[in-house]
C-alpha cells in the first residue's frame, strides 16, 4: 500500500513541476533547444557508427556519449574518438 502512495506523490509532484516549467514560454524554448541538441548528438554518433563496417570504429550510443557530444558538439565527438583510439 505504501508503494502506491509513494508512486502517487511522485507522479503528482512531477506533473506539478512540469506544469510550472511549461507555463513560461522561455522555458519551452529552452527545453526545445536542449532536446534538439540531444537529437543532433545522437544523430552524429549514429552517423559515425554507420561507417563502422568500413572503419571498424564504433562509439557506443548511450547517455554519457550523447551528453558529451550534445554539450561539446563536434569537438566532443572528436574527443570521444581520440579517447577510444588512445585507450583501445
Amino acid at each position: 500500500m505504501m508503494h502506491y502512495v509513494l508512486w502517487g506523490v511522485l507522479i503528482a509532484s512531477g506533473l506539478l513541476l512540469l506544469f510550472i516549467f511549461l507555463r513560461n514560454t522561455r522555458s519551452v524554448h529552452w527545453l526545445g533547444r536542449i532536446c534538439l541538441q540531444i537529437a543532433f548528438a545522437a544523430f552524429l554518433i549514429y552517423f559515425l557508427n554507420l561507417f563502422s563496417t568500413y572503419t571498424h570504429f564504433t562509439i557506443p550510443l548511450n547517455a554519457a556519449t550523447v551528453g558529451t557530444v550534445s554539450f561539446l558538439g563536434i569537438p566532443g565527438l572528436c574527443m570521444l574518438a581520440a579517447v577510444k583510439l588512445v585507450l583501445l
